[in-house]
């Protein structure tokens, strides 16, 4: 029993719900553990350019926000540790977490900020531009505004691929919509809203084959016909990949509350999950919003739910 750590706060996973609840519990004296996990600084550190978080008038990248976020959490003496949680068991009175397959972790709370990933192609050039930051993107609403009065191109057939094509088609010149099979996924609302928007053109039954580029930018896709088997060559700027996230929560599924896609279920209103102690931030429980800001403002909803939790079982 001796090698077991015991903390008062744990929190699995960084980003900006990560670090933000952990800048407050660390502020409540709750010394938080805070685990980065497999992608230190979430999803944030694949985007280049941060414009619409508040308080950077001049923007920033996602790296550095990250940095600067961790930078805040350890001010006030979080323990940010390198590593990721392997497995967990919450099935007693006593939280229990293994980190690295071999440290076991007994913790008084739990604050679950594991996140989400964003779903891609997998094609190598799809790859090479989305890590050049030249023009691969997974959320139009963090990255439309780079490509104002230009045309891309937007892939996927569901309800958020539709929002996500009407709101670059108020920003952008032209959406040429790629739907890999012969008809959407969406609701019948979303794809009647999509088809009448003028600048919205929208191909069946086609796939990007290539992603194009300079060797540092976009210039365009490379698209086949999977029944005619045609290629066609279009010219974009951007190219945006709808075609949903797969939240990281597999590890907690035999104990909390996930819906049918594997986001954790919070109690309405707050941070709580189904598990006493245990509380959810971010995008592993928001499949709707999927904001840095958003995220961030769950991530002080869990620690302050957790400092309440302590405060009543007297800690």
């Amino acid at each position: 029993m001796s090698d077991i750590e015991k903390v008062k706060c744990l929190i699995i996973g960084s980003g900006p719900a990560g670090y933000t609840a952990a800048i407050y519990a660390a502020r409540a004296n709750m010394k938080p553990v805070l685990y980065q996990g497999l992608q230190p600084g979430g999803q944030l550190t694949t985007t280049n350019d941060v414009e619409n978080f508040p308080g950077y008038p001049d923007g920033i990248t996602g790296p550095e926000m990250m940095i600067q976020l961790m930078n805040q959490a350890k001010r006030f003496d979080t323990d940010v540790r390198d590593g990721w949680v392997s497995k967990v068991d919450f099935s007693g009175p006593v939280h229990k977490v293994w980190v690295d397959e071999k440290k076991e972790i007994h913790a008084d709370t739990i604050i679950i900020s594991t996140g989400a990933s964003a779903r891609y192609l997998g094609l190598p050039s799809e790859q090479k531009y989305l890590a050049l930051g030249g023009g691969v993107s997974a959320c139009a609403v963090c990255d439309g505004f780079f490509y104002r009065e230009q045309e891309v191109v937007i892939v996927g057939a569901g309800d958020s691929a539709c929002e996500e094509a009407g709101y670059l088609a108020n920003i952008c010149k032209k959406v040429t919509m790629l739907v890999r099979k012969n008809e959407f996924r969406a609701s019948v609302i979303m794809e009647e809203r999509v088809k009448s928007i003028e600048n919205i053109e929208i191909k069946f039954n086609t796939e990007i084959d290539e992603v194009l580029g300079d060797g540092a930018v976009v210039t365009g896709v490379r698209t086949i016909n999977n029944k005619t088997k045609e290629t066609e060559e279009i010219a974009a700027t951007g190219v945006f990949i709808a075609i949903g996230h797969i939240p990281n929560t597999q590890i907690f599924k035999d104990y909390l509350e996930l819906d049918a896609t594997g986001y954790i279920i919070n109690q309405p209103g707050s941070s709580k999950t189904n598990v006493e102690g245990v509380f959810v931030s971010g995008d592993a429980a928001d499949h709707v919003y999927r904001q840095a800001i958003t995220a961030a403002g769950t991530g002080c909803m869990a620690a302050l739910d957790a400092e309440r939790y302590l405060a009543a079982k007297g800690h």
